[in-house]
């Protein structure tokens, strides 16, 4: 940050000596000070300050939508904390979701998988919880699955890729509900770690578009979405998962 000079106005006690003590005047000049001081402070807070989605230690800021723990009350929390990390243990299935809206945003995620392979995402722009197969939020999710990183998969909402029919299938057979195409196959292979290794998933969501790398390499770009802001979610689908941490970092352009 550049230097900030702070001006304070002298007061002289001769020509104010018939209204104002010397304490009076050093209390006016500490308050003009201190207003000072408050005003450059809220005026320099950073727009772009990342955002600690997960704090390491416990699930505030966010809330658990599991279906099965509606009518089992001795069923797991599929959600916990463990050595500082973030574990989605995969059953039951459903999803962690922050109780904060956000858009035009970076989002980086650490994860990994524990033991054997299988599924896990994240969803951006989710809105209304249970929208497929009574158990989805609305969102776009970013695909984690082993070896299938970077897919999209729209849920009750929609995005566009360039080449959209080689990377989704026949358009008459697109859709956005429950027995239709909503993947949309990734741009790369080999990107991911290997099992058992860190992963780093990075996601960009400005307006209508979304871009996601993956231990850096671009792995989709879509445009044309019909959701531009909502809640993060966090999968648990089957597999073990850890995250070691979810940054958010709010931007006003997708990176080139």
């Amino acid at each position: 940050m550049a230097d900030i000079s702070i001006i304070v106005p002298s007061f002289n006690n001769t020509d104010f000596n018939h209204r104002f003590t010397d304490h009076s005047l050093n209390l006016m000049k500490a308050l003009f000070l201190s207003l000072t001081l408050g005003c450059l402070v809220i005026g320099c807070q950073p727009e772009s300050a990342t955002i600690e989605l997960f704090n390491g230690t416990d699930l505030a800021g966010w809330h658990v939508d599991v279906p099965e723990m509606d009518s089992v009350a001795t069923v797991r929390n599929p959600f916990v904390v463990r050595d500082g990390n973030l574990v989605s243990l995969g059953t039951p299935q459903g999803h962690l979701i922050t109780d904060a809206i956000y858009s035009n945003y970076r989002l980086e995620i650490t994860y990994r998988f524990v033991g054997e392979p299988g599924n896990c995402g994240v969803l951006v722009h989710a809105s209304t919880p249970r929208a497929l197969y009574k158990m989805f939020p609305q969102s776009i999710e970013a695909q984690m699955m082993h070896e299938n990183a970077g897919d999209f998969w729209v849920i009750v909402e929609d995005i566009e890729v360039p080449d959209m029919i080689a990377r989704r299938g026949p358009q008459e057979e697109w859709g956005i509900t429950e027995g239709k195409r909503r993947r949309i196959v990734n741009l790369t292979d080999g990107s991911e770690s290997p099992l058992g290794e860190w992963n780093t998933m990075t996601i960009e969501a400005v307006k209508d578009e979304i871009k996601v790398w993956v231990n850096g390499d671009l792995v989709n770009h879509g445009f044309g979405s019909t959701a531009q802001e909502g809640q993060i979610a966090v999968q648990a689908e089957g597999s073990e998962v850890e995250f070691s941490s979810l940054l958010l970092t709010p931007i006003t352009a997708i990176t080139d």
